[in-house]
């Protein structure tokens, strides 16, 4: 399919009775040069959307690798009680409250606005977060099953956080720092989300410290209570928040044309969509039973929780960095070109390791440094950049919906890697985690080649634009926009560009 090249910013006269288009700058007639229109309160609130949203999505990250170590715990705590079905039933509530989340919070964040869907997510993972910490039955089943209830209500709020948290962060950082969005997006979305897994470990071993290993329900309770305490830490900067000048003029909220949107995106979401499937169908599984599989390799005894603990900390600390690399070579090597170099992360390693996996986990910090390798470059390429393309390849009207939907594709491709998990060890044996880890990095660096766009980190005004001149190209004329920025959709589009898009 082919789009509409770039367009440029056209003046409104300054008699005109309709709002200026959706842009954040306006280019001066005379010299070329940009002038921010924001008043102070706007800017003010870009700069706190973007900072909220990295807070926030630091619990996202601990609630994700929560149950790494929580699994670990219950399996020592039950023993007889706490089998392979209900470690797998309690990891993938979380994720299918993520996929219900994502999808519905998608949605709702680009019809109703970010900030009522940020709220909603907000609450969601605090109401949750208080079930699972006091979860309880009249037997210990039944509190299984409280928990899973519980993880469920979280995932939908951290799954809404995607889309939610994301595309405001996105929105926000292009009129904050254009130059520099794709930096600054990674660093407020996946850093912490991927800082999450380390922080989770880290406080797990500081709460196991005070309440010893003959404690462990309190251990895993008092943790889960503290997952309550990262989303409140935003909430009152996330009330006062204001949607962004690209939502504000750029929203669909009535006739949204979901047919001519397949129509045009059709080939990003599926680049999207496929490569969030196979990234978070080989990392999830691997974060949430890291510790479970490093657990079967420390040597076991009395401190054997404790020890689990701090190789997965130094798991999770060698796995970072890949996060700043990524965000570093977004923008000098390019958003496909650096997904494409951590999707081979996962070939090389994940042969490395399967393939000498009886040698190397007789190594144990040489597998922990091999597998961390492994994750680090997964954080680097798909990890970072995932969310960043989803962000930038689609519209302001559709951005939210767009990113929900790959975001849980995403997180299905999880849900059956952690379901095939188990599966996989018992019948075909551990290695082959780590190899078929090599085969979906194959397949991953296939869709990012054939579907992923090889976006420049351009103003997403222009997107906004395109998108803009190619429904009215298909006779559609609806109204866009919200509050002070409100307009029909052909205002301020060159009818150049739209016979652009009719002849392409």
């Amino acid at each position: 399919m082919a789009e509409a090249g770039a367009s440029e910013v056209v003046l409104q006269d300054s008699n005109s009775k309709h709002p200026q288009p959706h842009t954040t700058t306006e280019v001066g007639s005379d010299t070329g040069s940009t002038v921010d229109t924001r008043t102070a309160r706007q800017k003010l609130s870009d700069i706190f959307t973007i900072f909220a949203s990295g807070a926030a999505l630091i619990s996202d990250g601990y609630q994700n690798n929560l149950m790494t170590m929580t699994n670990v715990a219950l399996r020592k705590e039950y023993p007889k009680q706490y089998t392979s079905y209900y470690s797998t039933a309690v990891s993938n509530a979380l994720l299918v409250g993520e996929v219900i989340g994502q999808v519905i919070v998608g949605l709702t964040c680009d019809y109703l606005g970010r900030k009522f869907a940020i709220i909603v997510t907000t609450l969601m993972i605090i109401i949750g977060g208080i079930l699972a910490t006091a979860a309880s039955g009249t037997t210990i089943h039944g509190m299984f099953w409280m928990l899973i209830v519980a993880r469920g209500i979280v995932g939908f709020g951290t799954g809404g956080e995607y889309p939610a948290s994301s595309t405001s962060a996105s929105e926000a950082a292009n009129e904050q720092n254009l130059k520099q969005r794709g930096p600054l997006f990674i660093l407020v979305t996946n850093l912490p989300l991927s800082a999450g897994g380390p922080i989770a470990v880290s406080i797990f071993l500081i709460v196991l410290s005070a309440a010893g290993q003959n404690h462990l329900g309190t251990v895993w309770r008092v943790c889960m209570g503290i997952g309550c305490l990262f989303p409140l830490s935003v909430f009152y900067f996330r009330m006062k928040m204001l949607n962004s000048k690209l939502y504000r003029r750029g929203a669909i909220k009535k006739r949204v044309p979901y047919t001519l949107v397949l129509r045009y995106y059709w080939k990003r979401l599926l680049g999207t969509c496929g490569a969030w499937f196979v990234y978070d169908f080989i990392t999830f599984p691997n974060g949430v039973f890291s510790a479970t599989i490093l657990s079967g390799v420390v040597k076991k005894g009395p401190n054997n929780v404790r020890s689990t603990a701090e190789w997965q900390l130094l798991l999770g600390a060698i796995a970072l960095p890949g996060v700043a690399v990524g965000a570093y070579l977004c923008n000098r090597l390019g958003r496909k070109n650096t997904m494409m170099l951590g999707f081979s992360g996962y070939l090389v390693f994940g042969l490395i390791i399967g393939c000498a996996y009886e040698q190397i986990t007789k190594i144990l910090p040489l597998f922990v440094i091999f597998y961390g390798l492994m994750q680090s470059l997964g954080n680097m390429g798909p990890g970072d950049m995932l969310g960043l393309l989803s962000s930038e390849s689609y519209a302001t009207a559709v951005r939210g919906t767009c990113y929900g939907i790959s975001a849980a594709l995403g997180k299905t491709g999880a849900a059956i890697g952690t379901q095939a998990f188990t599966p996989i060890q018992i019948h075909l044996g551990k290695r082959w985690t780590f190899i078929i880890a090599a085969i979906c990095g194959v397949a991953g660096i296939l869709v990012t080649y054939f579907f992923v766009p090889d976006l420049k980190g351009d103003d997403l005004a222009q997107e906004d634009e395109r998108f803009r001149a190619y429904l009215l190209s298909k006779g559609w004329h609806g109204e866009m926009g919200e509050d002070d920025l409100k307009a029909l959709a052909d205002e301020g589009v060159p009818q150049a560009m739209v016979e652009d898009v009719k002849r392409a």
